[in-house]
């Protein structure tokens, strides 16, 4: 499971963090699943310099709003359904 910061979003007078843009995917093989979203931030207790932010750091960010107990799973059965499809559609001839 690879979890990408795509984009920050960031007040220019403060630097503080309002909006993340992210993709989580899962990949097996030839087979992928994915999903793009936003996150909204609000306002915290603690406060990280926008030039000190580090990946770790705005994706703790993301996992307090996000599950990815949930996104995971959820992307790994789309790739399953991907491998083993249950309906096809054609032509036999």
């Amino acid at each position: 499971m690879t979890w990408t910061i795509n984009q920050l979003e960031r007040n220019t007078f403060d630097g503080l963090v309002t909006t993340i843009h992210w993709t989580a995917s899962a990949v097996d093989g030839d087979y992928s699943a994915s999903i793009n979203n936003t996150q909204q931030l609000e306002r915290g207790d603690s406060f990280v310099d926008y030039a000190s932010l580090t990946k770790e750091t705005v994706l703790g960010w993301l996992w307090t709003k996000v599950d990815k107990e949930v996104v995971e799973p959820a992307l790994a059965a789309q790739v399953d359904a991907k491998k083993n499809p249950v309906k096809a559609s054609g032509l036999p001839w």
